[in-house]
């Protein structure tokens, strides 16, 4: 009998899976949701309209697929890596023929009920298909240049679609998702070193571009880089964004001014509050200790996908929470920075804080597969 038949023999089964779920997350993940639900109730003015309604039957269908998903034996879902990863990639070529315009990009696929951001499905079949890949290749071969190789176009492919849309923020994601996988998996750091070195050439090669025929970046996205450098150089325009949210964030003190008192968000001066900024109205509104709350079970979600990674025997299990466990830290770290005028504003969404369907329930998926891990771990 092989390992992975004496483990399936062993699973749990029936109630006692109900039992092996890690409870402590699934509040974790409430709680967050809940924090998002009345910020979106606050921006909107004391309303559940136009997103705090919509956002709690996204979140209670997430719940529900994501206790599904936990009842999936694991291997199963290694199994189902490659499928996952190759609709990922049809539907980001199918944006390009099919896709919505929104706000000058071309993201989304209209399915009538909703609008799918297949780039957000693409942050967690990357994870898996790279997991499977290791889980497959022999330990000693990791490093070699021709396997490195290999995951190394698995991350490049989608990544040169998704910037193409253009989606910036959601291309570094795809970088660091997939290189945090395969660091994981024990690649060896000198190729890490050769990307930074070629990461540092690329920078200096977009600023060079500027103005010129071939330029590597949008206008706006200069603009948002200029805005990041130093937002007060066009407090109307560009930098109005961050300045906003700056304010917001000062003027939140300590405790902060009380739960839809915010003047910043209730003004409308905030922008984009109830998707990519709603965390500068957390912290208007609810303060230092408020801001930090949330940071704090942030944290603690990312500890238990780490820390269920540590104890788990299976190497796919493994790889996979290490994977979504920094694919949900580089959602919070980006978004945050960027609030705080720390990095350029890119888009990314703050996890189940920030209004919208795709991202709520593709992490959703993805917790339903760190559930998954946990659940039928070996024991």
């Amino acid at each position: 009998m092989s390992y992975l038949e004496y483990n399936v023999k062993r699973a749990p089964t029936g109630f006692r899976k109900v039992l092996a779920i890690n409870w402590a997350l699934v509040l974790l993940l409430i709680a967050v949701a809940a924090a998002g639900f009345l910020m979106l109730y606050s921006v909107a003015g004391g309303r559940m309209e136009p997103w705090a309604e919509p956002q709690m039957k996204r979140f209670a269908a997430g719940l529900a697929i994501m206790f599904v998903i936990a009842f999936i034996p694991i291997w199963f879902i290694r199994n189902m890596a490659g499928l996952a990863y190759g609709i990922s990639v049809l539907l980001l070529l199918a944006v390009e023929f099919f896709g919505t315009v929104g706000m000058g990009a071309q993201r989304w696929i209209d399915l009538g009920f909703m609008r799918l951001q297949p780039s957000e499905l693409m942050k967690i079949t990357l994870v898996l298909l790279l997991a499977a890949y290791y889980d497959w290749l022999d330990i000693k071969k990791v490093s070699r240049p021709l396997y490195v190789l290999i995951p190394a176009v698995l991350i490049l492919a989608p990544t040169a679609l998704v910037l193409i849309q253009p989606n910036l923020g959601t291309s570094i994601m795809l970088l660091l998702g997939g290189a945090a996988v395969m660091f994981a998996a024990g690649v060896s750091l000198w190729y890490f070193a050769a990307v930074g070195l070629m990461g540092g050439g690329a920078v200096a090669a977009v600023f060079l571009s500027r103005g010129t025929p071939w330029q590597l970046l949008h206008d706006y996205q200069f603009r948002r880089i200029d805005t990041f450098l130093d937002p007060t150089s066009d407090p109307l325009g560009a930098g109005y964004n961050i300045i906003q949210a700056q304010i917001a964030l000062g003027s939140g003190g300590w405790a902060g001014r009380g739960f839809m008192q915010g003047t910043q968000s209730r003004l409308n001066f905030l922008p984009e509050k109830h998707t990519d900024f709603i965390f500068t109205t957390l912290a208007e509104e609810f303060g230092f200790v408020g801001a930090i709350s949330l940071v704090v079970m942030y944290g603690l979600i990312i500890f238990f996908c780490f820390a269920s990674a540590l104890k788990s025997r299976d190497r796919f299990s493994s790889l996979v929470l290490i994977g979504i466990g920094c694919t949900f830290f580089f959602y919070l770290a980006i978004n945050l920075a960027m609030v705080m005028g720390l990095a350029p504003v890119v888009g990314v969404p703050l996890p189940f804080l920030s209004y919208g369907g795709s991202a709520m329930l593709v992490l959703m998926v993805a917790f339903g597969v760190v559930q998954s891990a946990h659940v039928h771990r070996p024991r």
